[in-house]
């Protein structure tokens, strides 16, 4: 049988459904946050990391925890301490006396979907055991190589306060992360339902799996197929020169993010049911793809000005493309 060139119609049918029967499973534990739910399954399928920043209480561990429980996969939630050790994170290599020999006990990392709670808190040298198994899938430990299964993601916290004893994630962390993004607290409506459901502690715990592994390994394959039309690569090639040429601006897009940012407007067009990437599927995901990636300059930071600003500027001075190439 030949391989799949482009993406079908029935396949971008079959990938829209899937894709939202997993968001209404999450969304009975999430409540009023559906663009946010979105975003995490387009990261997922798109084989990246998530970082959700926010304020505590908003529901970023649920997301996770809800996310996991509607994929029929494993499932490990780190809490990032300041003693953690980067052995906790990615396993260690023990000697067997009954054997003779060394064996390698995993950590939690060998898990599809993983929680990194709190991930500033823990040391530089902590957090750095990640940078590997995030950008390769796999894990050196002792001198030997360790892949990690398929699919596999990070999803990482950090609250924006209480930053006294904690570490700021590296830029060479940073852009691990195919997307940051943050909850916020849900609108009234949804508000009210959860204080009328007071009674539920776990929203997540009686979440059952909708997908196996083999969906969404099946789902990723299809997004790697949808049309980017040659306007489109120019565009994100523009908006990301245009970024390292904003004065404010230390550090803009890299290639890396460029890359991500393709990736995910793919998985978002299948969702959204086209074959095929429109200029509005990059504008949407510029905050998520690009908000932690632009490094501020001191000044800047100091003057009021912000990433978010930026991405606004550069999205309203870019013309979008109107026509193929």
């Amino acid at each position: 049988m030949s391989e799949l060139t482009t993406v079908g119609p029935d396949d971008v049918g079959w990938y829209a459904d899937t894709f939202e029967r997993v968001q209404r499973n999450v969304e009975t534990a999430v409540l009023g946050k559906p663009h946010v739910v979105r975003l995490s399954l387009a990261c997922l399928v798109s084989g990246g990391h998530l970082l959700l920043e926010d304020l505590p209480g908003t529901g970023k561990t649920m997301l996770a925890r809800a996310l996991a429980r509607s994929l029929d996969c494993s499932f490990a939630r780190i809490q990032f301490t300041p003693d953690l050790l980067p052995s906790d994170v990615t396993g260690v290599t023990v000697y067997d006396q009954a054997h003779g020999e060394f064996s390698f006990h995993p950590g939690p990392l060998f898990h599809s979907l993983v929680l990194a709670d709190e991930i500033n808190r823990a040391s530089p040298k902590t957090q750095s055991a990640l940078l590997e198994v995030m950008e390769e899938g796999q894990v050196t430990v002792d001198g030997t190589t360790h892949q990690v299964g398929r699919p596999f993601m990070v999803i990482a916290t950090q609250n924006p306060i209480e930053q006294a004893g904690t570490y700021e994630l590296p830029e060479a962390q940073l852009d691990r992360f195919l997307m940051r993004t943050s909850i916020g607290h849900p609108d009234a409506a949804s508000t009210e339902a959860l204080l009328a459901e007071s009674r539920i502690r776990d929203r997540a715990a009686d979440l059952v799996p909708v997908v196996t592994v083999g969906d969404i390994e099946r789902m990723g394959r299809l997004a790697d197929l949808v049309h980017v039309d040659p306007a489109i690569i120019s565009y994100v090639r523009r908006l990301a020169e245009a970024s390292r040429e904003v004065p404010e601006v230390r550090m803009g897009l890299s290639t890396r993010g460029c890359l991500a940012w393709i990736r995910a407007a793919k998985a978002w067009a299948l969702a959204e049911r086209r074959g095929h990437v429109v200029p509005e599927d990059v504008a949407t995901l510029a905050h998520p793809v690009l908000g932690h990636r632009l490094l501020m300059a001191p000044g800047a930071v100091y003057g009021g000005t912000t990433s978010a600003a930026v991405i606004d500027d550069l999205l309203a001075q870019v013309p979008a493309p109107r026509d193929r190439a």
